[in-house]
């Protein structure tokens, strides 16, 4: 039972922790706004560009309509780009503005965990791989 709660008081850290670090992201003209869901797909597609709107559904676990709604949106701000396959298929695909967002973003989330942690990096180091490990779990094609 203690592995339950060890794993369970995990899963509660690193929800709010992304919450506290998403409530520090800047606003304004440097950083594109996104809803919560533009922010999944758009996690989807940097992992996987490329993919299918069905296969960031399937790989960020959202409904393929909140999906085609978000893909939308983000082609809208300049986020993603959809080019044609062979047959009616669909590649999602990141744009510069999306690098660029993404630069920007984590260069801020960079700055706010070097103030909280300091430069012992160990620690962080052993911290991504476990959390590069979950998001390959839940990530992958189902």
């Amino acid at each position: 039972m203690g592995n339950d709660t060890d794993l369970a008081d995990l899963a509660q850290l690193i929800l709010n922790v992304g919450r506290l670090v998403r409530a520090r992201t800047p606003e304004g003209p440097e950083v594109v706004p996104m809803t919560e869901t533009e922010r999944h797909v758009m996690r989807a597609v940097d992992l996987f560009p490329g993919a299918s709107p069905s296969q960031i559904a399937d790989r960020a676990g959202l409904q393929r309509t909140n999906v085609s709604t978000a893909l939308r949106g983000l082609e809208e701000k300049g986020m993603v780009s959809r080019r044609a396959t062979a047959g009616r298929g669909v590649a999602v695909h990141p744009t510069e503005r999306a690098a660029a967002n993404l630069r920007t973003l984590r260069a801020v989330w960079a700055r706010e965990l070097a103030e909280a942690l300091g430069e012992d990096l160990g620690d962080v180091h052993r911290c991504t791989a476990l959390l590069d490990r979950l998001e390959r779990h839940f990530t992958a094609a189902r």
